[in-house]
């Protein structure tokens, strides 16, 4: 690359100046802006790799979600980035910082063809003091160029994107995608290679803690809601995607949000709202309508659209991004199906089972190719960035979990009274109630019935939801329709867990049992 093209660690003006001036975006009516990443409007998971070196070889998970690419593969790429960047006019690096422990914060310097990447970069990550920007020494090194692609026959690779993690070398190369989520997500993966190899627990999940300091953490997948249950005016925002869980307590790996905001709207999401509508945050694929004002219920380009802000654009997030140990989890869902409980308390064994079967239904435009909510289990609630083996992220899990009492519940933000196409889907008010109440400790002191198709312990009553939402079969017209699909969804789960032959019988037997 030549030094004198590259443009270093912009302001936030001068990368949107850009971005509009390369006519890389479009202004939106509140000075917010839009892009437009064409084809790809989702992560591409068949198109993310690996590098299978001697060091890391037995370590990692190998299998559909984890591929492995050569050595030699991954050189060529980086050689086809390398020669594309030496002939740029303008490339521009951003110089950023991922977790923030000190302990186990991440140096990383991302190097973009676009302005609007930059930004997205800027945005997301936390930002080092100016002063450390001086000798700023990188240990993961990221390479970004949509115009870059890879020719499957030569290279290696499914398509001609790729998305390629060398954990030996500590470097990231993206090319053929302009969707700026694969470099969070890439990020996240190596964040969670790294980290448990120090006894640090990562997560997919949001946090946030109330005024007396005590943490919540919110895990889940895509559309499930970690983002908008994790944004609450009665409580500060620690992060909403992304967090470590050390020996220190809870960190966000972030400095920044990436929220889905199809259907978003003021009354029920103020805050993330608001925050989108500020001057300087970078919206992905929202409709403009004619006056140049957001259509965040068009899904023309996609179901998956997003926008990336820094947390301060939160009023009450916490700038320091640290947490005590926290004293509730919560699973998330969106059960499709329409048969799970709005809310179940999990024992410790239970928690364990639900992380590794992470199942929700993965809702529409998340990744290529999907159009309406299908059953997917995806193990801790992330398993695309998980790159260690199973019973690492386990035993991890159990560790803290049981050293710190925390209590964890199952939260379904899915269908109830029938499944998607004929039920509805459950409000986030009434959701909000139930999170309200199981982080001010009201389910602590209430009855369970024992749901014997799960095998879960539902509150009998919560405070402001009505009794029926909380038993899913008295909102079903038909009660032979809810059995069957009851029991097809329990059959979904008792298979899935067949592919962790080596987890303890107590944990399989806190799943469904048929």
């Amino acid at each position: 690359m030549i030094d004198g093209s590259i443009l270093r660690n912009l302001s936030v003006g001068e990368l949107v100046k850009k971005a509009v001036a390369n006519r890389e975006v479009t202004v939106s009516k509140s000075g917010a802006l839009v892009v437009y990443t064409g084809k790809y409007t989702g992560r591409s998971p068949n198109d993310k790799f690996i590098v299978d070196s001697p060091t890391v070889h037995e370590k990692i998970n190998w299998g559909k979600i984890n591929l492995p690419i050569s050595a030699n593969n991954f050189e060529k790429l980086h050689t086809k980035i390398a020669k594309f960047f030496s002939q740029q006019k303008e490339i521009y690096l951003v110089d950023c910082l991922v977790g923030a422990q000190k302990q186990y914060q991440l140096k990383l310097r991302v190097y973009c063809q676009y302005a609007y990447q930059a930004l997205f970069a800027t945005h997301l990550f936390r930002q080092p003091e100016k002063k450390h920007l001086t000798n700023f020494e990188p240990d993961l090194t990221l390479y970004c160029a949509p115009s870059v692609q890879a020719d499957p026959k030569t290279d290696g690779t499914n398509s001609e994107t790729f998305i390629v993690l060398d954990p030996a070398e500590k470097k990231i190369i993206i090319g053929g995608s302009k969707y700026a989520g694969e470099i969070k997500k890439s990020v996240f993966t190596y964040m969670n290679y790294l980290l448990p190899q120090r006894q640090v627990f990562p997560m997919h999940c949001s946090a946030n803690v109330d005024d007396h300091g005590n943490t919540a953490l919110f895990f889940g997948l895509s559309g499930t809601g970690k983002t908008t249950l994790s944004a609450d005016p009665k409580r500060r925002l620690i992060g909403d995607d992304e967090h470590g869980w050390s020996s220190l307590g809870i960190f966000n790996f972030e400095g920044g949000c990436y929220a889905k905001c199809i259907r978003i709207n003021k009354q029920s999401e103020p805050q993330i709202w608001a925050a989108i509508h500020r001057k300087g945050s970078l919206t992905e694929n929202v409709v403009l309508k004619s006056d140049n004002s957001f259509d965040f219920d068009s899904d023309q380009f996609t179901e998956n659209t997003r926008a990336v802000y820094p947390l301060t654009f939160i009023n009450n997030s916490l700038a320091s991004g640290v947490g005590r140990h926290p004293k509730y989890v919560i699973f998330l869902t969106a059960d499709a199906s329409g048969v799970l409980p709005p809310v179940a308390h999990l024992t410790l064994n239970q928690a364990a089972y639900h992380f590794l079967s992470g199942y929700t239904s993965k809702l529409a435009g998340t990744e290529r190719g999907i159009k309406e909510p299908k059953p997917t289990f995806s193990a801790y609630f992330g398993a695309p960035f998980m790159p260690l083996k199973p019973m690492v992220y386990l035993n991890l899990l159990k560790k803290y979990l049981k050293k710190h009492e925390t209590r964890v519940f199952l939260v379904n933000t899915g269908w109830t009274g029938g499944p998607y196409g004929i039920g509805s889907r459950i409000s986030i008010k009434v959701t909000r109630k139930i999170i309200e109440e199981i982080l001010s400790g009201q389910l602590n002191e209430t009855a369970y019935r024992h749901d014997k198709i799960f095998n879960l312990y539902v509150p009998e009553n919560v405070g402001g939801v009505d009794k029926k939402i909380l038993e899913p079969s008295l909102l079903w017209n038909n009660k032979d329709d809810y059995l069957k699909m009851a029991t097809k969804l329990s059959k979904l789960f008792i298979d899935n867990m067949k592919q962790y032959p080596s987890v303890y019988q107590s944990i399989i037997n806190s799943g469904p049992n048929l």
